[in-house]
């Protein structure tokens, strides 16, 4: 069974290789993202996450975000974009 894709970082700096990584993990089957250990993010998160959830969607998977830290659900929210992160 796929590793879960569990980032500890998702900010503007980081946003490109999380990127790469996440739809990396994505095509090699991954479908859950644990955002318990994520300690430093910014909107660049929300953008990321966003961009998983298609590349998972292309391969006709669903990817389910578990773990949310609330500052990263306000975001989503302020966006109007939070039912997107919903399991």
């Amino acid at each position: 069974m796929p590793v879960a894709i569990t980032p500890s970082r998702l900010t503007l700096s980081d946003s490109a290789a999380a990127m790469q990584d996440g739809c990396a993990a994505i095509a090699a089957g991954a479908v859950d993202v644990d955002l318990g250990g994520l300690e430093r993010f910014d909107s660049a998160a929300l953008a990321t996450l966003l961009a998983w959830q298609r590349a998972a969607a292309e391969r006709g998977a669903t990817l389910s975000i578990q773990r949310c830290p609330p500052g990263l659900a306000s975001i989503a929210r302020v966006y109007g974009v939070a039912h997107l992160l919903e399991s």
